[in-house]
């Protein structure tokens, strides 16, 4: 008796986990997880913050060790003084031991350490590397909200084609019974061949956009599981009389002027204008001298004769310039280039500055336009309700033919469509109006959420 009891118990348990909605925020915690654009973003941000620790290397201390053992076979002359085992790595001299010997083993070894005391190059190059992690970073503050947005349009394109599928089939349902009343009615005498033949061919068409709206919602669905790595669940929809929110501040000029100063995509461009202006002067200091501290210590051990024998050190410590005097007017050369990108990088950041502002007016209409046209086809499909109403009541008596309740059904079922429509657009719209504004973050999205019946 318990067998029975305990299967129908789980049977219940896994209805009711297929039978849960997953909403947008699991939909996004999905998308976080295995979306391959924002992992890429994710990997180039890490990359990105290596960039400081390698434009401070080149303005630390540089220490090497070399060394070598050599073996020397030399015939023995009273005119050979010493022979040339080496080379000092500060001075340069070279390291003589004294002549006579033969079959000579040489080993040396030598220490040298290099601490830049003036390289303007590398200054400007640590400088850049700042710059450079700050624009990785911005980056990926711009993919995080890329993968919102993203998101929310997938998500919402699903439950688009879904109400467009659903409402496709009630249309279908409508217009058979309408096609079946219209083969009765002209059996028993009471209305002619042509309102068969409409009715006929209202449901030839609202079976091809059926076949339509079943493709759309699979196309819809690949796109978002394109997203979330996996096949997507049932999705929650929208709460029935739902009210949206207008914009906060409801004007368009701070928005714009957020936009301008605080777009992710203008953050980027800032900065690098700044970095072409950082090229220019580290392409200059191809002009400039060159300071470093050198300090080594060497040591060679020969073995072989004893008069050739013996152990040689040596310590140095000192400094070495470089001044540059002619390179063929390259540094010139790179300099002007190097001008010509900066006046490239500023007007790429006022181009990248409007496309903000556009964004955010564009955005802004949508909410303010949306929102009035959900208004106005909420008031539509009453009307659209009432007006299918009248049209079914004046078929019947008579006052009405078969095509004008048709007309009505099409009516009501695309004015649904259209509102289910509109008020996702206008969602969207909001947070493309804070993504252009840089102000998009996931609190954002959970606000969004909270729309959806849970």
């Amino acid at each position: 008796m318990q067998k029975p009891l305990i299967a129908v118990l789980l049977a219940s348990a896994f209805c009711s986990l297929n039978a849960s909605a997953a909403d947008l925020i699991q939909v996004y915690q999905q998308a976080l997880a295995n979306d391959a654009t924002f992992a890429s973003a994710r990997a180039s941000a890490a990359a990105g913050r290596e960039r400081i620790a390698q434009g401070k290397a080149g303005l630390l201390p540089n220490v090497g060790l070399t060394g070598s053992m050599v073996k020397n076979d030399r015939d023995d002359s009273p005119y050979n003084e010493g022979a040339v085992i080496g080379r000092d790595p500060v001075t340069g001299t070279d390291i003589i031991v004294p002549g006579g010997g033969s079959n000579l083993r040489t080993s040396q070894w030598s220490l040298v350490l290099t601490q830049p005391l003036f390289r303007w190059d590398r200054w400007e190059t640590y400088q850049q590397s700042k710059l450079q992690q700050s624009v990785s970073e911005a980056q990926f503050a711009q993919a995080q909200q890329d993968l919102i947005t993203r998101v929310a349009q997938a998500y919402f394109d699903v439950l688009a084609a879904q109400d467009k599928l659903e409402s496709t089939r009630a249309q279908k349902n409508a217009v058979t019974e309408q096609l079946a009343s219209a083969k009765r009615n002209f059996e028993v005498g009471t209305q002619t061949i042509t309102d068969t033949h409409e009715a006929q061919a209202a449901y030839d068409l609202v079976i091809a956009q059926e076949f339509a709206a079943v493709n759309d919602l699979e196309n819809r669905r690949s796109a978002l599981q394109a997203i979330i790595g996996t096949t997507p669940a049932d999705l929650a929809q929208l709460k029935t009389g739902i009210t949206l929110n207008a914009p906060s501040p409801a004007n368009v000029d701070p928005w714009v002027s957020s936009a301008e100063s605080q777009n992710y995509g203008v953050t980027v461009s800032q900065l690098n204008v700044e970095l072409a202006r950082r090229e220019i002067s580290r392409t200059r200091s191809g002009h400039y001298p060159t300071l470093d501290l050198v300090a080594g210590r060497s040591r060679t051990q020969v073995h072989g004769r004893s008069d050739s024998s013996g152990i040689a050190t040596n310590n140095s410590i000192g400094v070495q310039y470089t001044v540059p005097i002619f390179s063929g007017f390259a540094v010139t050369s790179r300099v002007r280039e190097t001008i010509a990108l900066e006046d490239k990088a500023r007007n790429d950041l006022e181009a990248t500055r409007r496309q903000a502002a556009l964004q955010a007016r564009q955005s802004y209409l949508g909410v303010n336009s949306g929102m009035a046209q959900v208004k106005a086809l909420e008031a539509a499909e009453v009307s659209s309700q009432s007006a299918l109403e009248s049209n079914k009541l004046g078929y019947q008596v008579g006052v009405r033919i078969n095509i004008d309740v048709l007309n009505a059904q099409r009516q009501l079922y695309q004015t649904r469509t259209d509102l289910s429509r509109a008020r996702y657009d206008t969602i969207l719209n909001g947070l493309r109006l804070k993504a252009a504004a840089g102000s998009l973050r996931e609190a954002d999205l959970a606000a969004v959420n909270t729309l959806l019946a849970q």
